[in-house]
């Protein structure tokens, strides 16, 4: 999951949004490639977030690698959110790791207008309770402990993507490759996890570095790169945003498909509501910012 910069209208027809489009799909291998694998959180972590820290970090290297205090806080959320993200999808189903871990979008609405001193919206608020309604559905029913301890780390994954994406919106953010904190972050979670990895390394299989090779190369690498070329070939925020919820909603079908795995009644009902709500959000918001464009341009010819 990530956040869409400003884009202009789309240049070069169909194709910059097939970029974003690329991305999703990519992202959304995550669940499958985590589950077909038996290394742990910790192993699985440490070779995929080495393979993907190299891979930005060639795709990106022209525009440099400094570092700032917003990279640094960036990155090691940045590594908390993969790390809890991997855990989740351990402990619990996809589904439930995916879906919970959408609802950054939500802890960003409630966090934003403090941090950038803006108004809350009537939305804000829709959003947030339709929401947390949303979350609650995946606490209903007969849980597994491990199902209910993956279920609050994904939430905390959320939390932490969500305070991730207000801090790469700050200005000092922009004064270097805001590529950084991806970069810095994939590489402190993989020296965090190194030890993990070598103590169990001869029980790794040639499929084990396979999944970590597609994983850190592809699902992390190539998708962040596709995406950030979409936007820098016009793809609008909106557009990119609705195309990034290919993620959430194919990350639990691969699972089902290839492994059989399926989320209960409830979760995926409370998936349902949280994607509803949030992609409704954003249609609201970018209408609202349309009209106040329209408004503005009006004002400037009068």
């Amino acid at each position: 999951m990530s956040a869409a910069a400003e884009g202009g209208a789309g240049r070069g027809g169909v194709t910059p949004i097939l970029y974003v489009l690329g991305a999703a799909l990519l992202w959304s291998t995550g669940g499958l490639f985590i589950k077909a694998t038996e290394l742990s959180a910790y192993e699985l972590s440490f070779g995929r977030s080495l393979l993907a820290a190299l891979t930005v970090a060639y795709f990106t290297r022209r525009a440099g690698f400094g570092v700032n205090g917003v990279t640094v806080v960036a990155a090691v959320l940045y590594a908390a959110l993969l790390l809890l993200f991997v855990a989740a999808t351990k402990l619990t189903t996809a589904a439930n790791a995916i879906f919970l871990q959408y609802t950054a979008p939500v802890y960003v609405a409630v966090f934003e207008p403090l941090v950038f001193k803006e108004k809350y919206r009537r939305g804000d608020f829709l959003v947030v309770a339709a929401c947390a309604g949303g979350v609650a559905l995946f606490f209903v029913g007969r849980l597994r402990p491990e199902e209910l301890t993956g279920n609050l780390l994904a939430l905390l994954s959320g939390v932490c993507f969500a305070v991730f994406m207000l801090l790469i919106r700050l200005p000092r953010a922009g004064r270097v490759n805001r590529a950084s904190s991806i970069i810095y972050g994939n590489l402190l979670l993989a020296a965090a996890c190194a030890p993990a990895f070598f103590r169990g390394a001869g029980r790794v299989t040639a499929a084990d570095l396979g999944v970590i090779l597609f994983l850190g190369v592809f699902q992390i690498g190539v998708a962040y790169t596709l995406f950030t070329r979409g936007i820098e070939r016009g793809v609008r925020s909106l557009d990119a945003a609705l195309v990034g919820y290919v993620e959430p909603l194919s990350n639990p079908v691969w699972v089902y498909l290839f492994l059989g795995e399926r989320p209960s009644g409830w979760a995926a009902l409370g998936g349902a509501v949280i994607i509803a709500a949030v992609a409704a959000h954003s249609l609201a918001l970018a209408r609202k910012r349309k009209r106040r464009k329209s408004v503005k341009a009006a004002n400037r010819e009068s």
